[in-house]
């Protein structure tokens, strides 16, 4: 019964962000628990919901993973909450596919049965953003398209010609102006993760702004026509593979879907984080998993903490289990070739140097089969996963995955994809099984 609302877009890089950020952040400051999540395989954006309203934020994911883990990710997370917000991915209709709304915002919405505000740029709109609305409301009847959310706007006078000039169509309900004092900074994997000190500066001040220039009962209003959803309870999974995973957290290694990190601990993983930038040694665990970030702008510390390179590749040694993804592997190669054209050395848990690139080399969603036992299970394994890479590996043979980059070794398994593990448990349960076996 949780009100709930779809906060998407009509682009990429129309405030989508800034937009659900200042939200949150101005329920918050009226008491509201709010639960917060993101449509789509992105950590970057998750971090600032997860800073504004002071709890995790969770991924959801039609294409990796399917309604009834989405409901269920969804109704777990709720149970606490006054009030739900999602943020799309690109724009509303956009997803896996270009001929139907697979992966997309529009199809969680739906799912979820949520109102959906759409927010538009509108620095140098007036009318035509009733047209906008129109086409948005018009493109799927089953959709709940209950307004645009006007951003960039000039000024209140310009944010009221907007409302008027919508007022006979989809309504524009409210607007943001600029604040280039309080932007998020961006890099080449979008935004910056979000500050982890406790200085909420910037998030408050977006929602000081959103309280000023909205009405946020009208807002909380139009949450609350979202329907009673019925959620089937998801199978309850073993919890007979008692074991302890490290996990890898700090600036250079922090991609995870908390979805994933929960399913381990649902199988009876205990999971212990560490640095590979500072820590000296990796902890006592009985498996490792390393998932994505930016290995290359840490690659001089990475390489200094020799400790710590000792101490995984013993890890690896004594048979113990390591997975990583993306910036997890390009740390288990055996150097990482920054764009200055310097070499630094690595794990060399798997033989290639990983070269980082001036332009994307890999973007969109992957199918995986296993083309060999691996710790996912048997040869012939099927998840369904993420790329998202600046660099590429040479030297390398892959030999884990079809027609994907992706290396196996002992109890190793490494490569480019984030996977979700809805996309079948099974293959969880096999890595939690691997390293309980190896205690």
């Amino acid at each position: 019964m949780v009100p709930r609302l779809v906060i998407a877009g009509v682009a990429s890089g129309v405030g989508k962000t800034t937009t659900m950020v200042a939200l949150t952040a101005a329920l918050r400051a009226r008491g509201l628990r709010v639960a917060t999540f993101k449509c789509g395989p992105d950590y970057l954006d998750p971090t600032y919901h997860a800073r504004a309203s002071g709890s995790a934020c969770h991924n959801l994911d039609g294409w990796m993973m399917g309604r009834d883990a989405v409901l269920a990710t969804f109704a777990r997370n709720t149970r606490d909450a006054d009030l739900a917000l999602v943020e799309g991915m690109m724009g509303l209709y956009d997803g896996k596919s270009p001929e139907s709304d697979e992966g997309s915002a529009a199809q969680i919405a739906k799912w979820l049965g949520a109102p959906v505000l759409a927010v538009v740029d509108a620095s140098a709109l007036v009318r035509t953003i009733a047209a906008i609305g129109v086409g948005l409301r018009a493109f799927d009847p089953a959709l709940d398209v209950a307004g645009v959310f006007a951003n960039r706007v000039g000024s209140r006078g310009h944010l009221e010609m907007l409302v008027r000039a919508s007022r006979e169509h989809v309504p524009v309900v409210g607007g943001l102006p600029s604040d280039p004092a309080h932007a998020f900074a961006e890099r080449h994997l979008g935004l910056h993760a979000a500050p982890t000190t406790e200085d909420r500066g910037d998030v408050d001040a977006w929602g000081r702004t959103f309280a000023e220039y909205n009405d946020v009962d009208a807002i909380v209003a139009i949450a609350r026509r979202a329907a009673p959803l019925e959620v089937a309870a998801p199978p309850r999974p073993s919890r007979a593979h008692a074991c302890r995973i490290g996990i890898a957290r700090d600036a250079a290694f922090h991609f995870y879907y908390d979805d994933n990190l929960a399913r381990l601990e649902s199988l009876g993983a205990t999971l212990v984080p560490f640095s590979p930038l500072s820590d000296a040694r990796a902890p006592a665990v009985d498996g490792i998993y390393i998932g994505g970030g930016y290995p290359e702008a840490h690659a001089a510390a990475l390489t200094a903490n020799a400790t710590m390179r000792e101490s995984l590749r013993a890890h690896a040694a004594s048979g113990k289990p390591i997975y990583a993804e993306c910036g997890g592997l390009m740390y288990l190669a055996d150097a990482i070739r920054t764009l200055d054209g310097r070499e630094h050395p690595m794990l060399g848990l798997v033989r290639g140097i990983a070269v980082m690139r001036e332009r994307l080399q890999a973007i969109g969603y992957v199918d995986v089969e296993t083309t060999a036992p691996t710790l996912f299970g048997a040869a012939g394994t099927r998840l369904r996963g993420h790329q998202f890479r600046w660099s590429t590996l040479e030297g390398a043979t892959p030999n884990a995955y079809r027609d994907l980059p992706a290396y196996a070794a002992d109890a190793v398994l490494a490569s480019y994809v984030h996977v979700h593990w809805a996309s079948n448990p099974a293959a969880a349960e096999s890595f939690v099984a691997r390293c309980a076996r190896a205690r």
